[in-house]
């Protein structure tokens, strides 16, 4: 019982000594992180953004007409990661269907993770901001209760003293409520970002699934190798 109390004690005096100033330094460090990434993502997405529907069309013209090198110099004049994989599958279109279908899923594959990049440090931080700034709360609490206790053992009769004392627990309290507020702050950008660059990764999937399908039903309803 008595080590139990002496670890308690032990990790008491550890929270306190540290106080919870450490963890809105840590919220702010992963604040600025986490407004870095989403600039740095928000950039990428637009610079590789294009009206896909008026790609889809002209693509489909070229294919119609039976023209891979036109649609091919179609895709290239597009900066958009969706042309990026089409690319690929035109460039094996004269070996056959599959091999086109391959090196579109091959492609494909690597634009999703260039896409996703850094998005799990987002998430992970939305998740977790809330807790770290509980962690901060929790730590604020013992620092005021160990002030209360301290306050306690003064008395009453040292007035002086025990107004410090309320003092510095109110500051304790008002470090603790901070940061509980700083973790929502974090959290809160964190996970609308998050779901946002989700939901652009999915559309830009989409997208380049359709226009793979349209390259793949040409060259199967072809039949041809390739032009």
């Amino acid at each position: 019982m008595n080590e139990k109390q002496g670890a308690i004690e032990l990790i008491e005096k550890v929270m306190v000594g540290l106080g919870a100033g450490w963890v809105l330094w840590l919220m702010l460090i992963l604040s600025v992180i986490s407004l870095a990434i989403m600039l740095e993502r928000t950039w990428l997405y637009w610079s590789v953004s294009d009206d896909v529907e008026a790609l889809m069309r002209d693509l489909n013209q070229f294919l119609r007409n039976n023209d891979l090198i036109g649609a091919r110099k179609r895709l290239e004049q597009s900066k958009s990661a969706e042309a990026a994989v089409v690319i690929a599958g035109v460039v094996e279109a004269d070996r056959g269907a599959d091999a086109a279908e391959n090196a579109m899923a091959s492609a494909s594959a690597l634009q999703r993770l260039k896409l996703e990049k850094r998005l799990s440090f987002l998430g992970t931080l939305g998740n977790n901001a809330p807790f770290i700034g509980l962690l901060g709360t929790v730590i604020g609490i013992v620092g005021a209760f160990e002030e209360l206790s301290k306050a306690n053992k003064v008395g009453s009769a040292v007035a002086a003293a025990s107004q410090t004392a309320s003092t510095t627990v109110m500051a304790k309290i008002a470090e603790a409520l901070v940061a509980t507020a700083v973790g929502l702050i974090v959290a809160i950008p964190a996970v609308a970002a998050f779901n946002t660059f989700q939901r652009i990764v999915k559309a830009k999937v989409a997208n380049t699934d359709a226009l793979a399908f349209s390259l793949l039903a040409h060259l199967r309803a072809t039949g041809k190798r390739g032009e």
